[in-house]
């Protein structure tokens, strides 16, 4: 039997069920196709070119070759499976709701050829169509999914692949990963590079890691930016080098009752899956029908501030700068930038969520719409409108000594503790010591929080009216 291995997001030989099965049938294909028309940020194209560039080598450490083309699944897939008469094509669904609809139209596609189709579970604990309320229905709200989930039995994962036979072709046919121009013109990843290795073996050292020095402390120090205590293991969920469920069993085997807290995280990870692919229109449209009629503002300046980390507090601007050089920020610190930037400045949160796109390594279009709508008090379990972070309270709650501060602010590295986190508001001689002048060295506030937050509740209350 030849298989075709339709390779996504899932660059790795463990627990990859649409690798592991066509391996166990007969001779294989894995092909990726990098397509043009699907939507992918600059800093995950760095990832996902060193990401493919490991999954080469590891299966060829198997005994596979990676066909690589570039264009249209819908017209390569066909042609394919004609060229090497094969009998069945396989591939690990994606949710996205553009991909998810185009994939299943390509499956009948396919189907009416003669071509069986196989696809699998291979990017959340269970399909989102598993866990539904009594009546069928989706859940709204992340407690009781939670409780939910817990009835259901997540599969164990897969052993890894460790031997296939590649169906051969003629290497001219496939595409080098340089023909990908996924690499940046100008080199900007310094930071992400001394951060980052994309690797399915890096992505299982992190975990394991993490287990080892990390999870104890997790519940009590996650919030905290510069304790780090957070796994860092999204960018391997986003493309696909760690697998979910194989992390669910491990936490739950090793660590028991003090893994919860972090199998929650990986649990609301399916439940923004869940509401994408039943409320499809959240990707652009809010949830909470009243954000229809909210009037965002649009200002171009204050958006660029933001962007750039040069808004005036601190801990926004540390966390966009980390964004910036790393192709990541802290999740406490995503909440608080968030909260700032639609409901101090009342800009729209699909810009920030273009932004993330853009600028993280974890991009991922469900979690970040999920992330967004909630901090913007418009999604499906979501913080309300009204509850708005303080950046400066936040600030001196989860980052007290100003380390993180100043990490990423070293404008401000000599600003004692106690007035770090307000730097315009610190005494004339405090400033003058730290050699930090306001306007100059680092930025005034470019609004005033307590009276952003009037009137951003002056305009919920005029949606809910």
């Amino acid at each position: 039997m030849t298989s075709i291995v339709w390779i996504r997001k899932d660059l790795r030989l463990h627990d990859n069920p649409s690798l592991y099965h066509a391996a166990e049938a007969g001779d294989v294909l894995p092909v990726y196709i990098f397509d043009e028309d699907e939507e992918i940020g600059a800093a995950q194209k760095w990832f996902l070119h060193h990401a493919l560039d490991s999954f080469q080598r590891r299966l060829d450490s198997v005994g596979g070759k990676l066909y690589i083309l570039k264009g249209s699944p819908a017209k390569i897939l066909p042609e394919l499976a004609e060229k090497f008469q094969a009998s069945s094509i396989h591939w690990n669904r994606q949710y996205e709701p553009s991909v998810f609809k185009r994939d299943r139209e390509i499956g009948e596609a396919l189907y009416k050829t003669g071509v069986n189709v196989n696809t699998y579970e291979g990017r959340l604990l269970l399909p989102p169509w598993d866990v539904k309320k009594n009546d069928g229905e989706p859940y709204k709200v992340f407690t009781p999914f939670y409780k939910a989930l817990q009835k259901h039995e997540v599969p164990q994962a897969l052993p890894s692949v460790k031997k296939m036979d590649t169906i051969s072709f003629n290497k001219k046919d496939s595409l080098s990963l340089n023909e990908l121009k996924l690499l940046p013109e100008i080199n900007w990843t310094a930071g992400m590079e001394k951060r980052w290795t994309p690797s399915e073996e890096a992505a299982v050292r992190r975990f394991h890691a993490f287990i080892d020095k990390k999870l104890k402390v997790y519940k009590t120090q996650r919030d905290f930016p510069a304790d780090e205590a957070s796994s860092a293991l999204s960018p391997y969920f986003a493309l696909g080098l760690l697998s979910v469920r194989s992390v669910y069993h491990t936490v739950k085997k090793t660590a028991e009752a003090a893994g919860e807290p972090f199998l929650r995280q990986l649990v609301w990870r399916d439940f923004a899956y869940s509401l994408i692919t039943h409320f499809p229109e959240t990707e652009t449209d809010p949830m909470n029908d009243q954000f229809k009629h909210f009037k965002w503002m649009d200002e171009d300046d204050q958006f660029d501030a933001w962007k750039k980390g040069k808004t005036g507090f601190p801990i926004v601007d540390a966390g966009m700068r980390e964004l910036w050089s790393t192709g990541y920020m802290h999740n406490r610190v995503r909440m608080v930038v968030g909260s700032f930037l639609t409901k101090d400045l009342l800009i729209h949160w699909r810009k920030g969520a273009d932004w993330f796109d853009d600028t993280l390594v974890d991009a991922d279009v469900a979690n970040n719409v999920m992330g967004w709508q909630w901090v913007a008090g418009s999604g499906a379990d979501a913080s309300p409108f009204f509850r708005i972070f303080n950046p400066t309270t936040q600030s001196k709650k989860f980052d007290p000594d100003g380390e993180y501060i100043k990490k990423w602010v070293p404008e401000l590295r000599e600003m004692p503790s106690k007035h770090i986190h307000d730097p315009s508001g610190a005494p004339e001689d405090a400033l003058k010591e730290a050699g930090v002048n306001i306007g100059k060295d680092y930025p005034k506030p470019i609004v005033d929080h307590k009276a952003a937050r009037l009137r951003a509740l002056d305009r919920y209350d005029d949606v809910k009216k």
